[in-house]
Parts: C-alpha cells; sequence; structure tokens
C-alpha cells in the first residue's frame, strides 16, 4: 500500500525531507533565474542636450571691468566643491560649516536616504527562501454529523509545530523590476540631499552678502547724517549772524528727518537677515553669534569655471533627482506589467502534530509537503490593464518634469551669466556716479562756506551723494550674489568633494 505523502513513520525523514526541500528550492531558483526575462522597459539615461552655449550670444571670455576688477570665465574648469572659499573670507566659511553641521533640514535629508536604503534592503529579501516556523495548541471538540457519519463527537488536545519554506520565483521580474524601482529611488533621496546641501550653502552665503550691504547702507547713512547735522549746526549759525534765511535751517532738518527715516527698514532688513543667518545655521535668534563682516571683507571670485553644456544635465542635483524619478516610473511599469502574468512558487512544509508534547514526534503525527503553485491572473475587470497604463502615464509625467527641468536649469546658467555682466556695467556707472557726486560734493560746500553757492545746491548734493553711495554699495552686493548664483545654477561642484570631507549627502 503506498504511503501516504502527509505521514512519514521513519525516524530519519526529517533531515532527509529538509534536505530534499532545499535541493529542490535551488534547483528551481536557478532554472527560474536563467530562463526568466524582466519584462517592461529597461531604463535609459536622457540625452544632454546638443547646445555648446548657455545664451545666444557666442560664448565670451568674461565680464567687462568695474570698479578695477574684471571676471573671467574658464569653460570646462572644475568648480571646487566649496566654492564659498573663493570669497576668501573666514567667518563666512565657519558660518557655512556650522550651517552644515547643524541644519535640520540636512538631517531630515539624511534620514530620508536611509530610510530608502534601508527599504531597498528589505525589498532584496525576497530573493531569499522565507522560512517561518509555526507553534499552536487548542483544546478542540469534533462533529462527526458535518462530515455525514452519525457518531458521538469526541474532546482532544490538539498542538502542531511546522515549519513552512517558501520561494516566490521571479520569472516576468516583476520583483526585480520593484528592487530597481527601490534603487532608483535611493539615488533620488541621494541627489535630493545634495540639492538641500546646495541650497543651504548658497543661502549663507547670500544672506551673509546682504547682510554685510544692509549693515555698510545703515553706517553710510548715518555718516550722512552726521555730516548733514554738522551742515544744521552751521546754518544755525549763519541764521543767527543773519546772513541766512531760517528756511535753510527748516530744509536742512527736513534732509535730516528725511534720512533717519531710512534707517529704521534697513534696520529692520539688517534683523530678518541675522534671523534667517540663525536658522539656516541650527540655532535660535536668540542665541546665534554671527560675526560681523564688512562687505569689503568679501573678495570678488574673478576666475569663474563654467560647465560646458552637456556636464550640467550629470551635475545639478535637481536634473539628477529628476533623472532618478523617471528610472523609477520606467521600473513601475515593469512591475505592472509583470502582474498581468502568472506567478509562480515552490512551498515546502514540515510538522508534527499531537494530543501533548510528549507524543509530539510520534511517527503518525508527521507531516510533509512540498510543490510548486502558479497563479494565472484572468479576470480583474481591467484593473491589471490599467494599471499598466497608469504606470506609462506616470512616466510620461516624469519626461515631462525632467525636461522642465533641464530647460530650468540652463535657463538659471545663462540668467547669471548674463546679470554679471550687466551687474558689471551697473557697478562700473554707480563708481561713476558716486565718484562725480562727491566731488560735486565737495566743492559745493566749499563754496558753501565761502558764500559762493546757494544752500539749495548743497543740499541737492547731499541727496545725489547718499543715493549715489546707497546705490554702489547695492550693486557690489549684487554682484556677489549673482556670483553665488552661477555657483548654485552649475550644481555647486559636489562630484569634485573630496570622500567623507564635506561630502553632501
Amino acid at each position: 500500500m503506498p504511503r501516504s505523502r502527509y505521514v512519514s513513520s521513519t525516524p530519519g525523514a526529517a533531515g532527509s525531507l529538509y534536505l530534499y526541500i532545499v535541493r529542490g528550492t535551488v534547483t528551481g531558483l536557478i532554472a527560474a533565474m536563467l530562463g526568466a526575462c524582466a519584462v517592461g522597459p529597461d531604463f535609459v539615461r536622457p540625452t544632454p542636450p546638443a547646445a555648446n552655449r548657455y545664451t545666444r550670444e557666442q560664448s565670451v571670455a568674461g565680464t567687462s571691468a568695474a570698479d578695477g576688477q574684471a571676471q573671467i570665465y574658464a569653460p570646462g574648469a572644475a568648480l571646487a566643491a566649496d566654492w564659498w572659499r573663493l570669497f576668501k573670507s573666514a567667518p563666512l566659511d565657519a558660518m557655512v560649516k556650522q550651517a552644515v553641521a547643524n541644519s535640520p533640514t540636512l538631517e531630515a535629508a539624511e534620514a530620508s536616504l536611509r530610510q530608502s536604503q534601508d527599504n531597498l534592503r528589505a525589498g532584496y529579501g525576497v530573493f531569499f527562501p522565507q522560512i517561518d516556523a509555526g507553534l499552536s495548541g487548542g483544546r478542540q471538540r469534533t462533529a462527526p454529523l458535518q462530515q455525514g457519519v452519525q457518531a458521538p463527537g469526541s474532546i482532544f488536545n490538539l498542538i502542531t509545530l511546522g515549519a513552512t519554506i517558501s520561494y516566490a520565483l521571479d520569472v516576468f521580474g516583476g520583483e526585480r523590476r520593484t528592487i530597481e524601482a527601490l534603487r532608483s529611488q535611493v539615488s533620488y533621496q541621494r541627489y535630493l540631499g545634495k540639492a538641500a546641501y546646495l541650497a543651504l550653502t548658497a543661502n549663507v552665503v547670500n544672506t551673509s552678502i546682504a547682510r554685510a550691504a544692509y549693515a555698510a547702507q545703515i553706517r553710510a547713512t548715518e555718516r550722512l547724517i552726521t555730516l548733514e547735522q554738522q551742515q544744521l549746526a552751521a546754518t544755525e549759525a549763519q541764521v543767527r549772524a543773519g546772513t541766512s534765511p531760517y528756511s535753510n535751517v527748516l530744509s536742512m532738518r527736513s534732509l535730516i528727518a528725511a534720512n533717519q527715516a531710512l534707517l529704521a527698514p534697513l534696520q529692520q532688513k539688517l534683523s530678518q537677515s541675522e534671523h534667517l543667518l540663525a536658522t539656516l545655521q541650527g540655532v535660535l535668534p536668540s542665541e546665534a553669534r554671527l560675526p560681523d563682516i564688512d562687505i569689503s571683507g568679501f573678495s570678488l571670485p574673478l576666475d569663474l569655471p563654467v560647465s560646458l553644456p552637456s556636464e550640467l544635465v550629470r551635475q545639478r542635483p535637481d536634473i539628477l533627482s529628476a533623472e532618478a524619478q523617471m528610472h523609477v516610473a520606467s521600473a513601475n511599469i515593469g512591475v505592472a506589467t509583470a502582474a498581468m502574468f502568472p506567478s509562480f512558487s515552490l512551498t515546502g512544509t514540515y510538522g508534527a502534530a499531537g494530543n501533548s508534547l510528549g507524543n509530539l514526534w510520534a511517527g503518525n503525527g508527521r507531516f510533509w509537503s512540498i510543490g510548486p503553485a502558479v497563479t494565472i491572473p484572468l479576470f480583474h475587470g481591467g484593473t491589471l490593464w490599467f494599471n499598466r497604463k497608469a504606470a506609462i502615464d506616470a512616466y510620461d509625467v516624469s519626461q515631462a518634469n525632467y525636461r522642465q527641468t533641464v530647460l530650468a536649469a540652463f535657463a538659471q546658467v545663462a540668467d547669471s551669466l548674463q546679470a554679471l555682466e550687466h551687474d558689471a556695467n551697473a557697478l562700473q556707472a554707480q563708481v561713476d556716479a558716486q565718484r562725480a557726486a562727491g566731488e560735486a560734493l565737495d566743492m559745493l560746500q566749499v563754496n558753501y562756506r565761502a558764500g559762493m553757492a546757494a544752500y539749495l545746491d548743497v543740499l541737492t548734493a547731499d541727496v545725489q551723494f547718499h543715493m549715489a553711495t546707497i546705490a554702489y554699495l547695492q550693486a557690489v552686493a549684487q554682484r556677489h550674489q549673482d556670483t553665488v548664483a552661477l555657483f548654485a545654477a552649475l550644481g555647486g561642484g559636489w562630484w569634485n568633494a573630496p570622500m567623507g570631507e564635506g561630502e553632501a549627502p
């Protein structure tokens, strides 16, 4: 009489069956891997744009000279990862270092990266046999009448101990596409971290420059008010001597009050920049210890590395993260396609049952099973088909987003290059305007003291010189900030960072 496949009466059957199950699983795994194919498209990186320049104008060597300095472009030169050091400000370097060390934004980016990496490691588990053990016990009463048998029921104890080993055969590559998507998600999070790093460092440098410019404008305004107060004292003396009308005193007081009114908005902007710097450095505004940096303490970078257009798409974190999203969407098409095909698995079970722990391993209580299983999707109301269509639509969305990201990136570089040229022209014009306004004011003050000029002319010259000074400081700050914008638009040079030394997440 043939032996039941659920019962083993030989004491050594457990070890033999286990080896048989493992050997069968490994054999099936190798056969499946050799004959398997991954459905869905294989991702191909987008081709870089064929453009050889960023603007319609032919490439230029650099900017015009302004305030005695011209910036020179170096196409294809390497952009240092610590590009902010080109401004040659030790306090600025310290603030950037503190921001990178304390930023909650970077901490969140690093945690998100670790999360995606752990999700990937968890996903790899599908390629290994799944082994589970179970132990159950209970007291039961049978009802033979349920089986059509006229017999009294019985009450008994049942204890079951067993183990199950299963393996999903990835015949059509659905699991491999899932892992591919998880791996691309890791890349996406990594590049998001680099984008956060670039935004943080650029914001620290930009805000530091703005803070220094506001402080310089405040000092210039205060110096002008001091000068005007001295002039007011001289005018009041002339009125008392009867050599000047009292209207000159009123005009002078009005001008001083107007200039004093300009201080409040500048001081508010200065405070806001300091609060932003504190936030970027990961500290409360009340606890921030910010170094004082004069606007002249920033050296203007003169040699500017400019990445080639064909390299930009392999360097900007936002473009690389958009590319990673495309890869995720491409892999998801494969996942959705594989769900429309049959799925295969191998399963083996071995265990023992008894009415007490003492006779759990009795020969007549042992059971086992082994065999393949296949699930064939036949009808799901169009769910599987439209899931695949939705995955294709998502890929189309990611393609369009990628193209838009590339367009925006090239536009930002073009804007920065054009801005630097315009900044140079504007700064030189402000240098000339400030020099002329200063000379005119000096001459009019001398003539006024000598009684050879009307006081209204002096007042007008005061206003013009103050406006020219403020405009000059603003032009200097704008030139520095647009240089920062160029470094950020080119990707920040994170790919040139030495491993482990200030590298972005």
